[in-house]
């Protein structure tokens, strides 16, 4: 019996930090969407500006992202496509590996992720703050 409300318990703590990524998640697109922008493309924006802040070149491969962010390949490759169409993001070829791509904020991105940061940081802040709802 106690060996069953164990698992019971684990389930639940489970299920709370499901819900509460998926109200923060809801949260963060319904803001972040006035700026053009849903939360995935905001993390690829601001993990791109975290290596800009740390070795100044701020350029990713696209493998080294999706680690990340927790995107598969395909699907960040598709967003940086997007993001790349709006002008946020460039990709170009990696010159360790040719056969790799980076991917670096354009200075429109930059000013982009300047200005919604702190938005998405009072989300985070509010959101995560509450109790999980049960």
């Amino acid at each position: 019996m106690a060996a069953k409300k164990a698992e019971q318990e684990l389930v639940d703590q489970w299920r709370d930090i499901l819900a509460v990524h998926a109200r923060t998640l809801c949260e963060l697109d319904r803001a972040l969407h006035e700026h053009g922008l849903g939360a995935s493309d905001f993390e690829v924006l601001d993990v791109l500006s975290e290596s800009a802040a740390e070795d100044g070149g701020g350029a990713y491969r696209v493998q080294e992202i999706a680690g990340r962010v927790h995107l598969s390949q395909s699907a960040l490759s598709r967003l940086v496509g997007r993001l790349e169409k709006d002008g946020l993001v460039s990709r170009g070829m990696c010159s360790e590996d040719r056969r790799g791509v980076q991917v670096c904020l354009t200075d429109k991105g930059r000013a982009l992720h300047t200005q919604v940061r702190p938005l998405q940081r009072e989300v985070l802040g509010r959101m995560l703050a509450e109790p999980a709802a049960k």
